[in-house]
């Protein structure tokens, strides 16, 4: 019950999760975003995996691996900033003579978990505090990011559904494009805060 409080409080403190899942939902629509949140659950798996056969924690002591890993993160977040904020969309291109290519939301859920060193520091101080002495690491480890990635799909379901509502207005070409743009400086920030956080 404590790591299920801990793991919700986490899920809906806004962040680069919420943020890519609420602006896909709204620009491209639910299938989009349900990949985009799928892209983000195997990106915990893939820390979850870290933690349980210990790379996660070469990360949490090693200062280059946490370095290297973090530019990459950080890196990577930039350019999908710069691409949203500097060539917006006006339309999903579901109704355009010369459809625009959809993105693949899943991929780039995937890679914004899995760069994030700050997800594996986390996963490797937080999900040992909650394992019984003695009981084995692999399968409680698996089992505590599974129950993480529960409350993150429910968090990004109920995010999608509170979009629907406003689908039309939010499929307008001066709000699909402020969405970009909004949605591009917030992954910025992100990247500044990465880039120049500490351990």
């Amino acid at each position: 019950m404590a790591f299920i409080f801990a793991a919700t409080l986490l899920t809906l403190t806004p962040g680069l999760d919420t943020a890519l899942v609420f602006r896909t939902a709204s620009i491209e629509g639910p299938g989009q975003a349900v990949r985009a949140a799928l892209g983000i659950n195997v990106g915990c798996f893939l820390w979850g995996a870290a933690v349980a056969f210990g790379l996660g924690a070469i990360v949490a002591v090693s200062e280059l691996a946490y370095n290297v890993l973090k530019y990459c993160g950080a890196a990577y977040l930039c350019w999908l900033g710069l691409n949203m904020v500097l060539s917006p969309r006006c339309s999903i291109g579901l109704v355009d003579v010369h459809p625009v290519k959809r993105e693949n939301w899943f991929l780039k859920g995937v890679l914004g978990n899995a760069l994030n060193p700050k997800v594996g520091v986390f996963y490797a101080s937080f999900l040992p505090q909650f394992i019984p002495q003695g009981s084995p690491l692999v399968v409680w480890t698996f089992g505590l990011v599974a129950i993480h990635v529960l409350i993150g799909s429910a968090w990004s379901l109920t995010l999608i559904a509170a979009t629907r509502p406003l689908g039309r207005f939010l499929r307008k070409a001066h709000v699909i494009q402020w969405l970009d743009r909004t949605t591009g400086m917030v992954l910025l920030l992100f990247a500044a805060r990465l880039a120049y956080s500490q351990r």
